[in-house]
């Protein structure tokens, strides 16, 4: 049996977090009753900025297990990833162990976060990885897309921080369920799944930006995009 990630105390101080990131940001979630009370879940967000991963595992109304390139679990912020339960996961091999954590919180009932697109870029969903589609068809958890805008101005950089006190605004979808698929489950089968879930987010995307009144940021500026795999089911460009 795979052994869930361990929290340490970060979970038990996200009140303080959310007051210190409300003092800094005028913050304004949406959507909040689509995410259910309880049982497994996957929240699934675009990424345009740095504060994405912090902000979706402080403000989400339950504790998040959020999938971490390892580039940044790696680093300074280790201790930080461990304390708060998040998942080591290598973009560019095979990594099992992740996935194995990934499934077995889901088993147990907790929330399971991820970046679909696989890093921060103009949050459009112009690339669109497989993890989701897979982890949706072992689990048949729903899948509550989450959109992030306003953590990056528009022609800021990939490490850029909105000024104190800009609007952020988070905005949770209605979930949507892919019947959970037996082993063995075919490179066909996930792709399918996960080209369903991009459509469904898409759409929650563009309500979100009719709620809101908002627009995304454009691309990062020049040389900022992260190497990332082209093992997507949609990369940029494609139809």
């Amino acid at each position: 049996m795979t052994d869930l990630p361990r929290t340490g105390p970060l979970p038990r101080v996200r009140p303080l977090a959310r007051w210190l990131v409300r003092r800094a940001y005028d913050v304004r979630l949406h959507g909040e009753h689509h995410v259910p009370r309880r049982g497994p879940v996957i929240l699934s967000a675009n990424h345009i900025g740095i504060a994405d991963g912090p902000l979706l595992a402080i403000l989400s109304p339950r504790p998040v297990y959020a999938l971490t390139k390892h580039e940044v679990y790696d680093s300074r912020l280790r201790p930080l990833m461990r304390a708060g339960g998040q998942i080591r996961l290598d973009r560019f091999h095979p990594d099992p162990a992740a996935m194995r954590s990934s499934v077995a919180l889901l088993d147990a009932g907790l929330v399971l976060g991820i970046f679909p697109e696989g890093r921060r870029g103009p949050g459009d969903l112009g690339r669109f990885h497989r993890g989701v589609g897979y982890l949706a068809l072992v689990s048949g958890a729903p899948v509550v897309p989450v959109t992030f805008l306003g953590t990056r101005e528009p022609g800021g950089g990939a490490s850029s921080l909105p000024p104190r006190g800009s609007r952020l605004d988070i905005v949770y979808g209605e979930a949507v369920t892919l019947a959970a698929q037996p082993w063995p489950r075919t490179r066909e089968q996930v792709g399918e799944g996960s080209l369903l879930l991009r459509r469904h987010m898409l759409a929650a995307l563009h309500d979100a930006l009719t709620l809101t009144g908002r627009e995304l940021p454009g691309p990062l500026p020049p040389g900022q995009s992260d190497d990332d795999p082209r093992t997507g089911v949609v990369e940029r460009g494609a139809p």
